[in-house]
């Protein structure tokens, strides 16, 4: 693995071979120094000890471009970075931030709950005894919405699936050909119901069935199932692959079927 937080010069490496990959072919090191907030010299160090790496090509004078061996590395470090950034903001800013939970009993402030999820909200409950656990920072009532801060451990969550029913587009019969009594079926023991196209959102008016939403189907499939919810959606067609892209993106399980 590279770790191009592990040291400064690990880091100006990272920077220089990004900045040669931007400016290919013509690179001016003066530039590059600039930016970077190094020497001239010290980029020219560099650059010879890429060249020697096989990470950059040297085409002529001031003439360089990153070798596929230098892509790669490039994919490899911002992956790394990307990485421990998610951890920074997720694992040690998200411990010391707070979020907002529904109370499933009265709570006081600085009391000990703990953490699950239900129906996709976080759920917060007197005492510490759960796998995930924090610290309430309002007062609150059952029912009602309250603070929560020091998260530790992990909640325990089985993510959801997603089920996509096709609608055949207008120009094929539309809702008229629509396999309502399957789709109804299908809708009948899921969490959440979402819609993609006219033709679909009809189905589902003919099947007196309300959909949640018709906006941005795929992100909203995706964030529910990741909570934990099983999601039905009934898409036309042509608005299929656009739902299937966002939860192939997003590694959400789900399986298409004909409405």
């Amino acid at each position: 693995m590279v770790d191009v937080l592990d040291n400064k010069r690990a880091a100006t490496r990272f920077r220089i071979l990004v900045e040669i990959a931007e400016r290919q072919p013509a690179v001016s090191q003066s530039e590059i120094a600039e930016e970077v907030g190094v020497t001239s010299q010290a980029v020219s160090e560099y650059i010879r000890a890429l060249v020697e790496d096989g990470f950059v090509d040297k085409e002529g004078r001031s003439r360089y471009r990153v070798t596929n061996e230098g892509v790669d590395w490039l994919f490899q470090a911002a992956g790394d970075v990307r990485r421990f950034a998610d951890h920074v903001t997720e694992d040690v800013l998200g411990a010391m931030g707070e979020d907002a939970a529904i109370a499933t009993a009265d709570l006081e402030t600085g009391a000990p709950v703990s953490l699950t999820v239900e129906d996709g909200l976080l759920h917060a409950s007197p005492g510490s005894e759960g796998p995930a656990t924090g610290v309430a920072t309002t007062d609150a009532a059952a029912g009602t919405d309250v603070g929560v801060t020091s998260f530790e451990g992990v909640i325990d969550l089985e993510p959801g699936s997603v089920t996509v029913w096709q609608v055949p587009p207008v120009r094929a019969g539309g809702s008229q050909s629509a396999a309502t009594e399957a789709i109804v079926d299908g809708c009948g023991d899921v969490d959440l119901v979402l819609a993609a196209g006219v033709e679909a959102i009809v189905t589902l008016e003919r099947a007196e069935i309300d959909p949640a939403t018709t906006f941005a189907v795929g992100t909203v499939a995706a964030d529910a199932a990741e909570r934990g919810l099983e999601v039905a959606v009934v898409a036309t067609t042509d608005a299929v692959g656009r739902v299937t892209d966002v939860l192939r993106d997003g590694d959400v399980a789900y399986e298409v079927l004909e409405g």
